[in-house]
């Protein structure tokens, strides 16, 4: 009898079997290529490239963790998703801390620049047709306390956190297709009156607007980003603007000018109302919207909305029947509801990072670079953003995502 041998076979074992699905997905898509181009981090290699330390951490959040600290209970330990995720091994997490630490302002912009490329490659945002309607971006600021030696790290304000330092985050989503289109981290005494214009312009430069786009672009913002200059500011290069007027007393004067309030059925004790007076000091003609609720005290708070729409623009936007243009009242509302939509876009992204992808959690300081520099966290930062990307893949496909593990379940939706 003849003896018959069976060749041998290496298999990899992963109780993470759906991520090793996506990362051989992504592998076909070359996701990390642009940043394994664009990104030279000037550090000595001995087992693992700079930018594989970075991929390991990328794959090492995918995975579920919260920190670098888990990359090597979480990845190193896993070899089968390391194999579908194209690498033979990992490198050890204080190494490639040690590598985020090394990198300077240059990596951060050629970061940047990948991180473009990526989103221009691959996502539906870019390739909105600003003929058949128009593109909405949303724009907000989200507080990240840290500890005092992470980098950017200074006191600023944090919801309910009296005196705590940290970051601010500071973030572009194209609302249509839930994708986020830029992410800028700034010091913790930021906040959306100085970071709109830089985000305004990062976002531009990612999408690559021109005139003729950025006529058909609609920025919605809160009232950190609607202050006369502001306004000004984006009217001048051509953008729609719906956002909340800045200044509390001023809204108080303008809702005084309101002849008639009209009951909003969705909302109890919430009235709205056009503003009467003319608005004088915008370059662009503007229509504004007082709304007023009733606060616990008894007395009415008050806001402005500032929209350069036009009322089948806005109806379209707010999701309403178009019949409803021919009605006073329901264009009136229709307002308001666009400006509402707000937390269901850029505010459930943050909700959802923070939860998700442990954001929060993630600091980064440099013993080479002052505190105020964030050079390794930025650069940490730009990697996690690839996830926008990868969610956006599993979007296009129709995959659900109860179908993948426990850890990319909890993804946010951007």
């Amino acid at each position: 009898m003849n003896n018959i041998t069976t060749p041998s076979l290496s298999y990899h074992f992963s109780p993470r079997a759906t991520l090793a699905a996506l990362g051989i997905r992504l592998q076909g898509l070359n996701l990390f290529g642009p940043v394994r181009d664009a990104v030279h981090i000037t550090q000595k290699t001995i087992i693992h490239t700079p930018v594989q330390k970075l991929y390991d951490a990328f794959i090492a959040i995918l995975a579920g963790a919260h920190g670098f600290v888990e990359i090597n209970k979480r990845l190193r330990s896993d070899p089968g998703v390391q194999a579908a995720f194209g690498r033979q091994g990992c490198a050890e997490q204080s190494v490639v801390q040690d590598t985020l630490d090394a990198c300077t302002e240059a990596n951060v912009e050629q970061m940047h620049h990948a991180m473009d490329t990526i989103y221009r490659r691959h996502s539906r945002g870019y390739r909105h047709d600003y003929t058949q309607r128009l593109q909405l971006l949303d724009v907000d600021m989200s507080g990240l306390p840290c500890g005092k030696k992470a980098a950017f790290a200074t006191k600023g304000y944090f919801a309910k956190q009296r005196n705590r330092r940290g970051r601010q985050l500071g973030r572009v989503v194209a609302t249509r297709y839930d994708e986020i289109v830029v992410d800028r981290l700034f010091g913790g005494t930021t906040q959306l009156t100085s970071a709109l214009r830089p985000l305004v312009q990062a976002a531009e430069q990612t999408l690559e607007l021109d005139e003729h786009t950025r006529g058909r672009t609609v920025w919605r913002i809160d009232a950190g980003g609607g202050s006369v200059a502001d306004i000004n500011w984006l009217l001048e290069h051509n953008y729609h603007v719906h956002c909340k007027d800045y200044s509390s007393a001023r809204a108080q004067t303008l809702a005084a000018s309101v002849t008639a309030w009209v009951d909003d059925p969705r909302i109890p004790e919430r009235q709205v109302g056009w503003v009467t007076v003319p608005p004088t000091a915008y370059t662009r003609p503007v229509r504004r919207v007082a709304v007023r609720c009733r606060k616990k005290n008894g007395q009415w708070g008050v806001g402005v909305l500032i929209s350069t729409l036009s009322p089948d623009e806005v109806v379209a936007l707010a999701r309403q029947p178009v019949d409803r243009v021919k009605a006073p009242d329901a264009v009136l509302l229709a307002y308001v509801y666009c400006y509402d939509q707000r937390g269901g876009g850029v505010e459930t992204s943050f909700k959802g990072d923070k939860q998700g992808l442990g954001v929060t959690k993630r600091h980064s300081g440099s013993r080479h670079m002052s505190p105020e520099c964030g050079v390794g966290a930025s650069c940490a930062w730009s990697a996690m953003c690839c996830t926008s990307v990868v969610r956006s893949f599993l979007t296009i496909a129709s995959v659900s995502r109860r179908s993948y593990s426990t850890e990319l379940t909890r993804l946010p939706k951007d």
